[in-house]
């Protein structure tokens, strides 16, 4: 960060906390950037002139008399095509040995976008993943989460996604990463060619939890850039929100504020809003569609990170380990999509809503004749089929290893209904079966 020459140095600190350092200095903006000995800090607060500053790398060891320096400005990204392929740290600046971007400085952080500049959302976005594009299909300007136990390959799947994803741009804001990870999602990017279209936010674990505040808004004021500037469709995907939340938590205690349910900061709700608000369909066809990662604590739904989570966004996808083929999947009991009907069967083909209600009503017999099973009841012979077709729909469509298109995943829907049960049996719509029932070909 450059130091301009006329910058006012301050050397009296009033009060320093586990996090924060207050002083009196004057024509200081919220949310502007300054050095305090040295570390980059924040204005988190202004009352009169006692300015309150939050230290990114914590306040030990700086001393009643260090040097604050104010920048005059916010943080900001400096916004051009150049931002493709590269890999930067929470303030912006590149981590993978390339150079600098040249380009427009833009600040972060800036307000969602006005509701009557939106469109209402309209297009499909593919991910390849048929638990997503058959059961839970999403939309262009749509904010969905995944929620996941800890120990799932979510940050797999979120590669997948980046790299299956009919999408102009995407933009990953990878916070709390260990190196492995970051260096996975630098490897699989690399290897795939796909880098061109693939910017980075990443905040590693070596890296104060408190800096992963900014990746998000890093993260989406690049998305905005190319979504309005360039009209074009951005996937932005998060990893891991929980962790985000943890860093405000991290913020607010230091701070002394009265933490609220599960020790999260009263503001939670409007913390995640503000990011999740950012998801938009533009009239004039560039869009953002934010996919984030929020882990569970023992597969809690009912924490206050998910719960919040839930009142913001539009549905859920959940990610759980299927025990009868040893894989993970998209749950399509938990999952839910709110603006699928906007797409399916009008952007897809026509019978897409009764193959997929069909199928998940198929794995609910399924789990129904399982139960009977456990508590030793005999199986008769539809429940048994639904079993075996209960196990190919898992293996072949809810696996998030499945990459095929959504024509495909159709198919791959009715070819399984005729392998195990008689048209009359499945109760889709007789015109669709005498158009679609693989015997008839």
């Amino acid at each position: 960060m450059e130091t301009k020459a006329f910058q006012k140095i301050y050397t009296k600190i009033t009060q320093i906390t586990k996090a924060t350092c207050s002083l009196n200095a004057e024509g200081v903006g919220y949310e502007e950037l300054a050095s305090v000995n040295g570390r980059l800090a924040q204005v988190v607060k202004i009352q009169g002139d006692n300015v309150t500053l939050q230290i990114f790398g914590g306040t030990e060891g700086v001393p009643s008399n260090a040097e604050v320096t104010f920048f005059g400005r916010p943080p900001v990204l400096k916004v051009s095509e150049d931002l493709a392929g590269r890999f930067f740290n929470s303030f912006g600046l590149p981590i993978d040995g390339g150079p600098e971007v040249e380009g427009e400085e833009r600040e972060i952080g800036g307000p969602s976008v006005n509701p009557v500049r939106r469109d209402q959302p309209s297009e499909l976005i593919a991910t390849g993943i048929a638990g997503i594009d058959l059961n839970n299909t999403l939309v262009t300007g749509q904010k969905i989460p995944f929620f996941a136990d800890p120990d799932q390959p979510f940050n797999q799947v979120m590669a997948m996604v980046a790299l299956r994803a009919k999408a102009d741009k995407i933009i990953l804001g990878g916070m709390g990463l260990t190196n492995d990870d970051y260096l996975y999602f630098k490897n699989v990017f690399d290897n795939a060619g796909a880098l061109d279209r693939i910017v980075s936010f990443v905040n590693t674990t070596e890296d104060p939890p408190v800096e992963r505040l900014l990746v998000p808004d890093m993260a989406l004021t690049a998305a905005e850039y190319f979504a309005v500037d360039k009209n074009e469709n951005v996937l932005v995907l998060l990893t891991d929100m929980t962790l985000y939340a943890d860093a405000l938590s991290i913020v607010s205690n230091r701070m002394d504020q009265i933490p609220s349910k599960d020790s999260m900061p009263g503001s939670l709700y409007s913390d995640l809003a503000k990011i999740y608000e950012k998801a938009v369909q533009f009239p004039a066809g560039g869009s953002i569609t934010i996919i984030a990662v929020t882990t569970l604590s023992g597969g809690d739904i009912t924490h206050a990170i998910p719960d919040n989570t839930g009142y913001i966004t539009e549905g859920q996808l959940f990610l759980r380990r299927d025990t009868d083929i040893g894989k993970v999947i998209v749950d399509p009991f938990r999952s839910l999509s709110r603006l699928k009907q906007l797409v399916i069967g009008k952007k897809t083909r026509e019978d897409h809503p009764q193959v997929m209600n069909t199928a998940v009503r198929l794995y609910a017999d399924a789990a129904n004749a399982r139960t009977k099973l456990e508590n030793g009841f005999d199986l008769t012979d539809y429940d048994e089929r639904t079993l075996k077709f209960a196990r190919e729909y898992s293996e072949k469509l809810l696996a998030i290893d499945v990459n095929i298109d959504t024509e495909t995943m159709i198919k791959t829907g009715w070819d399984l209904f005729a392998a195990y049960f008689r048209p009359e049996e499945v109760g889709i719509r007789e015109e669709y079966v005498e158009k679609y029932w693989p015997n008839n070909e």
